[in-house]
C-alpha cells in the first residue's frame, strides 16, 4: 500500500514556496487507491484519512483543517475521485496543502500582497469610453467603494484609464485594518485566490464581510469582459478558462464560509 498519498509527492521544485505547492499538485494522475474517507479531530484541527491512514500534503505535512466543515470540503473531493486521482479537479485540497506548506510561512508576505492589490484595484480603474461602459462601470462599481468608505473608512480615488496613480496611504491603512483579523493561512489563502481571480481586493473584502455574494463579486470583477463580449461574441476559449476560475473562485469562498463553521 502506498504511503500517505504518495501521488502528490513532488518530483520537481521551485524557489518560491507557493509556486511550489502549485506545482507538487501537478504531479501525473493515480489511480484511485483507497475506500474510505473520513476526518478526525486531531488535536485542535481535523484530519483528512484515506482508509483511516493520514494524507499528507505534498510538502510531507499533515492535512489538517481547522474546522471539520472546511476539512469536509476537502475530504468531499477525495470521495467524488472515482478511477484517477485528478488534482485539476481538487481545488479545496490545492488552497490547503497551498496554505500549509507555503502560506504559513509567509503569512506576512501574503497578507501584504493582497492589500497591495488595493493600491491599483480594478475598480479604481475606469474606462474613457465607450459611454456606456463608462456608465455601467459607475452604476456597479460605484456602490462598492461607496460601501468601503461607509463601512471601513477607506476612501479610494477613481483614475481613467490605465496609467498607475498612487492611492492615498491613509485609503490603503484603511483596508489593511478592515482586512487584519485574517491571519490564518487558509483564510489568507482563500482570499489571495479570490484577489489574484478578480484583480479586486476591495470585491474579495466585500465577499468576506458578506457585502456581495460570489456571484455578485463574479459579475462585477468580469464587468469589462462582458461588455466586450455582448459587443463583439463570445470566444468558447475564453469561456472555458472562465469556467476554470470559476471553479477556483467557488472553492475560496466556500472554504472561506466553512472557516466560520465551528462545532
Amino acid at each position: 500500500m502506498r504511503d500517505e498519498l504518495s501521488v502528490f509527492v513532488p518530483e520537481q521544485s521551485d524557489a518560491d514556496p507557493v509556486r511550489r505547492a502549485q506545482i507538487q499538485m501537478k504531479k501525473p494522475q493515480a489511480k484511485r487507491f483507497y475506500t474510505e474517507v473520513t476526518v478526525e479531530p486531531e488535536g485542535d484541527a481535523f484530519a483528512v484519512k484515506l482508509d483511516g491512514r493520514a494524507v499528507k500534503t505534498p510538502g510531507k505535512k499533515p492535512l489538517a483543517l481547522p474546522t471539520r466543515a472546511a476539512a469536509e470540503l476537502v475530504a468531499d473531493e477525495w470521495r467524488a475521485q472515482v478511477e484517477i486521482i485528478n488534482p485539476e479537479n481538487m481545488p479545496a485540497t490545492r488552497l490547503a496543502n497551498t496554505a500549509i506548506d507555503a502560506v504559513a510561512d509567509q503569512a506576512e508576505a501574503v497578507f501584504e500582497d493582497i492589500v497591495r492589490y488595493s493600491g491599483s484595484d480594478l475598480l479604481c480603474y475606469r474606462a474613457d469610453g465607450p459611454q456606456e461602459l463608462v456608465e455601467r462601470q459607475q452604476e456597479r462599481w460605484d456602490p462598492v467603494l461607496a460601501w468601503l468608505a461607509g463601512t471601513h473608512s477607506a476612501r479610494f480615488i477613481l483614475v481613467e484609464g490605465v496609467i498607475h496613480q498612487e492611492q492615498p496611504a491613509e485609503a490603503v491603512a484603511a483596508f489593511a485594518t478592515a482586512l487584519q483579523t485574517e491571519r490564518s493561512p487558509l483564510a489568507l489563502s482563500c482570499l489571495h485566490v479570490v484577489t489574484t481571480i478578480t484583480g479586486s481586493a476591495m470585491l474579495t473584502l466585500a465577499l468576506r464581510d458578506r457585502h456581495l455574494t460570489l456571484e455578485e463579486v463574479w459579475a462585477l470583477a468580469h464587468l469589462d469582459e462582458d461588455w466586450t463580449d455582448e459587443h463583439w461574441g463570445v470566444d468558447p476559449e475564453a469561456e472555458a478558462r472562465r469556467a476554470k476560475r470559476f471553479s477556483e473562485i467557488a472553492a475560496a469562498a466556500a472554504m472561506l464560509e466553512a472557516l466560520r463553521v465551528t462545532d
